[in-house]
This record gives structure tokens, sequence and C-alpha cells, in this order.
């Protein structure tokens, strides 16, 4: 089932921005394009798998630590006490008749000891990760919602197609019990003209063939079996939990029980029924690989 989410975030020294991609796969491939950071993947991987069992999902982290130094850090004693020695100078300065001009601040900031040397500590990473993975639960519910919302109108057509295998099996019943007068029929010829080409043989042995052939050209264990499926197609449909797999098993018993509903037709609208079976079930087999 395809899916994209994306969030932006910034926190403990550092800007980011996550992306989810998800496009249809038999199983659940996740490939993550994370940073370097401790236990990072591990948990990324947990979450990713407790949202979806099926696709192939790729995760990005881009992390950007931001500029060391990028302001400068004022030392507040050291601040002072040059603000002290400015006052100090002036004041000696004008107790010998001298007149200097009046003191700036950015001539302060040159000062030894007014600016902070020391660099800012690096992003404790316990809490980075906690800070990001917090944005993953959070793109990865906008993710989810939008998978849910893309597998409830696949549910629809699912819906619909299974409603169509059942009407088509409908017919296929009525159809098959309205060849058996003329399967009677044929059967009754083929018997006579079995015992007029070969007078010497069996009767009742001749006749217990034809029966066995008539068995094998019966449809009605196709038609309950057809019926059983669709009963538990529906079923799928309500599920909570991840069908996908399911519906792919279910999909090839309803391929299964067609195919042989077409070679035991005996009749053209049996045919023309088992065909239009097998185009519906086809269809849905292809939505199928939709549905996790």
């Amino acid at each position: 089932m395809t899916g994209f989410a994306a969030l932006g975030g910034s926190g403990e020294g550092h800007d980011w921005s996550w992306e989810i991609r998800a496009v249809n796969g038999k199983g659940l491939d996740l490939r993550l394009r994370l940073p370097e950071l401790e236990g990072l993947e591990t948990e990324v991987r947990a979450a990713v798998s407790r949202v979806a069992a099926r696709g192939n999902i790729q995760v990005n982290l881009k992390l950007t630590r931001h500029e060391v130094g990028e302001g400068l850090r004022l030392s507040p004693g050291g601040a002072r006490a040059a603000v002290a020695a400015v006052i100090e100078i002036e004041e000696a300065a004008r107790d010998r008749g001298l007149v200097l001009a009046p003191s700036r601040a950015a001539d302060l900031l040159t000062l030894r000891g007014v600016i902070d040397p020391s660099l800012p500590e690096l992003a404790d990473p316990a809490r980075l990760r906690a800070a990001l993975v917090k944005d993953l639960q959070t793109v990865l519910g906008d993710f989810a919602a939008m998978r849910a919302a893309e597998g409830a109108e696949i549910g629809h057509v699912l819906e619909s197609q299974i409603d169509r295998i059942a009407t088509l099996t409908d017919a296929a019943e009525v159809a098959a019990e309205a060849r058996r007068p003329e399967a009677e029929t044929a059967l009754t010829a083929a018997l006579a003209r079995v015992m007029a080409g070969a007078p010497g043989a069996d009767p009742q042995r001749v006749a217990q063939e034809l029966a066995m052939l008539a068995v094998k050209a019966d449809v009605t264990e196709e038609i309950d079996r057809l019926r059983a499926h669709i009963k538990a197609a529906r079923a799928l449909l309500v599920e909570t939990a991840p069908v996908g797999r399911k519906f792919d098993f279910l999909t090839q018993e309803f391929v299964r029980e067609a195919n042989t509903l077409c070679s035991k037709s005996g009749s053209t609208r049996l045919t023309a029924i088992g065909l239009d079976l097998k185009a519906v079930i086809d269809q849905m087999r292809e939505q199928i690989q939709n549905v996790e």
C-alpha cells in the first residue's frame, strides 16, 4: 500500500526533517537512511513495524547541527570588570584634565574576558534521540492515516468485486442446472451409440462409465467452494489485522475453482460465466497487491 508523510523539527542544537515513503510489496521491506546516532535505528525499525506489516518502505532522516558559536556568549563577570575598568580610567583622566572619547560597547567587546571563549556543549545523544523519536511518532501517525484512507477506498473496490463474483456464481449454478436435461440426453444418446457400435459390450458396464463421466462433469462442488471463498473474503474485509497475504492465498483458490468450472462446463453459457469469473478474480488479485 502506498503512503507518504513528512515532518520537520528542531531541538537539542539540531534541525531535522523526517520523510516516509511506501509502495506496494509482498512483504515488509524497510530501508532506512539515518544519521549515526546510537540506538536510533533500532527504535525506528520497531516504530515502523508497529504501524506497517507490508510494503516497500523508505524512511529518511536529515539531521543538521546548529553552527557552534554562531552567537557570542557574554561573560557577565568579565563585562562588569571591563565596565569598572573603563569608569576608573575615565575618572583618572578627568582628574588630570584630560578628555577622552566616549567609550563604545563594541570597544568593550574586544577586551579580554568580556566574551566567554568556551564552546557550547554538544547535545546529549539520549535527549536528541528522544526528541527525534517523538517527531517520528507524529509523522508515522500521518503516514498510517494516509494508508488507512487508501485502504478504505480499496476495500470498497474489493467489496464490489466480491459482489460480482457472488453474482456470477449464482449464474453458474443456474446455468449448470439448465444444462442438466441436455447432459442427460447426450449421455443417453452416447450409450445408444456405444451399444450399437459394440453389440457385445456389457450394458451395465457402459452405463457405469457414462455415469462416472456425468459425475466428473458436475460443478456442484466448485460452486459450493466458490461460495465458501466468497464468505471468507467478506470476513477478511472487516478484519482490523493485516490480511493481504490471506487475500493472496484466497485469490489462488478462486482461480482454481474458476478454471475447474470452465474445464467441466459442457456448455457455452457456463464457459462464458467461468471466463467472466476469471476476469473479475484477476482484477481483484491486482487490487490485493495494494492491501496490507
